[in-house]
């Protein structure tokens, strides 16, 4: 791992490990292809993500499906932290491509970590399931990884509720939603997680998770009275 996590070097040129911008952009375009052409997404309030500048997209998780579909209707090219198991095959070089971040989640993974400060830093936008893993996607447990990220990268957070991904099967791929049926992307006001010190103490960051678990959750909440799911 590089001894500068953060993704420059101090001539302030790039360092290799630093997921690809351009890669994410490719990766958005297809996931656009993708959600559009098998189903019929319903994206509320992306406006409300930063155009420019480092930002942290914080996702529900219940269905494998969360992930592409937010990085096909958010505004702007996503890194998002993936875990490691899901880099099998051919699967695994295509997702290093379009810039995302494999995640070890078996300990502190400090290349992974290093790589999403580093998207944060070049001003870029990180995608983040903060639950760890899939679930009921209710933002009922959440990892303390979200509340550092936001804190070290002074990134402001913006929840994201994926609605409707698990409530229809599909005839073909029972794994999958039914195709053309709707799911509900919702971006909700983005927000600092900090407590405008700037510290990283372990008793700062447990406070940051509490903030970060009060506003996603609300915005949950939400957003299903908005969509009337």
């Amino acid at each position: 791992m590089r001894g500068h996590p953060g993704g420059r070097e101090a001539g302030g040129t790039q360092v290799s490990d630093t997921p690809s911008l351009k890669g994410a952009a490719i990766g958005r375009r297809i996931g656009i292809g993708l959600m559009y052409g098998l189903w019929k997404p319903r994206v509320l309030g992306a406006w409300r993500v930063p155009a420019t500048g480092p930002v942290i997209l914080a996702v529900n998780h219940s269905h494998n499906i969360d992930g592409p579909m937010v990085m096909g209707t958010a505004p702007r090219p996503l890194h998002f932290l993936i875990k490691k198991e899901a880099y099998v095959g051919p699967l695994g070089p295509f997702l290093e491509g379009i810039g995302q971040v494999k995640v070890d989640r078996s300990g502190t993974d400090r290349t992974a970590v290093s790589r999403a400060l580093g998207v944060l830093e070049n001003g870029g936008a990180l995608g983040i399931f903060p639950e760890g893993t899939r679930g009921d996607g209710d933002f009922a447990s959440l990892r303390a990884g979200l509340a550092y990220f936001a804190v070290r990268g002074g990134a402001p957070i913006v929840p994201v509720a994926v609605l409707g991904s698990t409530e229809s099967r599909g005839r073909l791929v029972k794994g999958l939603p039914a195709l053309k049926s709707r799911v509900d992307v919702v971006f909700g006001s983005a927000f600092d997680a900090g407590d405008g010190t700037g510290r990283r103490t372990r008793t700062a960051l447990d406070g940051a998770t509490v903030r970060i678990q009060d506003r996603l959750t609300a915005h949950l909440a939400d957003a299903k009275r908005l969509t009337g799911r």
